[in-house]
């Protein structure tokens, strides 16, 4: 096991080796550094699904980038991770703790074109890159004339075909190309897809910071400061949908909750794999107590009897996965059973 005592010591923090993964890496690391008042150091890894350039339907993307770094933090090479929430498998291990869910970025997709057309304008034969079964199913319906392209990559090589003609537009992650320094869309345009009609992965727009369950005391305090509990709360809900569902990341499912006041609300949509057919449902449940997120902090109130607005989220997402199940899901699901 690591260990952060010691004033001078920097914290290292394990990331990808990627350019986003190293910025969004670069912005827990500031944060974590005026908490801690403390300098903390970059760590880059190389997981499998940075070298593999196979499709992540093929390689299992469900922890295809998680594995290599949770083993590095494991043999002390760091502290502590940061990954995409929504590139972890929802089973967490015993050996290893999510301290940490900082306040989450921009849940939404965006569809990347070079003139701006919008996604259900593009002309017939339209080619729109993405290697989620997710989003190939919802550009089905969305852009039904179009074709969508099987790419991998980093964000500026899926850009970069855009650019060049290759493709005529990309679907990407909005928080990530909001974490990335500079002008990542290089005169591009995007159009952003909202989450009532394009819902998106479970955890999309999140982080996670992980430790090892036997990290020092000290780190654990310094990272709950980080955590942002409406964010917590939200992800939990989407991660035990998920799992219900007993389907991997690679799925075509998305899911998307949301705090509001003392009310968790959860939408979920399960697609069928190779026609327009789909299965939804939108569920608003109380929190216990009248749960209130208060100033923002990560410190919430939840019933003066104890009533944990966690467990109470995982419930919630439990129950919906079993009503999709109920209504024909599990037809349109890949079985995982790696989690």
């Amino acid at each position: 096991m690591s260990s952060i005592s010691g004033t001078a010591a920097p914290i290292r923090l394990g990331t990808r080796r990627s350019a986003l993964a190293q910025a969004q890496s670069g912005h827990v690391a500031t944060a974590l550094e005026k908490i801690a008042g403390r300098p903390v150091e970059l760590v880059p890894i190389v997981s499998e699904g940075d070298t593999n350039r196979a499709s992540l339907s093929e390689i299992g993307g469900m922890g295809v980038f998680a594995t290599r770094l949770r083993e590095a933090l494991l043999r002390g090479e760091c502290d502590l991770l940061v990954h995409s929430l929504k590139d972890l498998p929802t089973r967490q291990p015993d050996d290893l703790v999510i301290a940490a869910t900082p306040p989450r970025a921009d849940a939404r997709d965006v569809a990347v074109t070079r003139e701006g057309v919008p996604l259900h304008e593009l002309p017939a034969g339209s080619t729109i890159g993405t290697g989620s079964p997710r989003r190939i199913a919802q550009v089905r319906i969305r852009s039904p004339r179009s074709r969508a392209v099987d790419i991998r990559g980093n964000v500026d090589s899926r850009l970069g075909r855009v650019l060049s003609g290759e493709l005529d537009a990309v679907i990407l992650a909005a928080a990530g190309l909001s974490r990335l320094d500079g002008d990542p869309l290089r005169g591009l345009h995007s159009e952003p897809l909202g989450l009532s009609e394009w819902p998106t992965a479970p955890g999309q727009g999140a982080l996670a910071v992980e430790i090892a369950a036997d990290a020092p005391e000290e780190l654990r305090a310094t990272l709950a400061r980080l955590d942002d509990l409406d964010t917590r709360i939200a992800v939990t809900a989407e991660r035990a949908t998920l799992e219900g569902l007993d389907a991997g990341c690679q799925a075509p499912m998305a899911v998307h909750a949301t705090v509001e006041g003392g009310n968790l609300r959860v939408r979920a949509v399960v697609y069928a794999p190779a026609d327009e057919w789909r299965i939804g449902l939108d569920v608003t449940e109380p929190l216990p107590g009248g749960y209130i997120h208060q100033n923002g902090s990560g410190n919430g109130a939840g019933a003066a009897d104890g009533a944990d607005p966690i467990s109470a989220a995982r419930d919630i997402g439990s129950s919906l996965a079993r009503r999709l199940l109920e209504r024909g899901a599990a037809d349109l699901l890949p079985r995982d059973h790696s989690r």
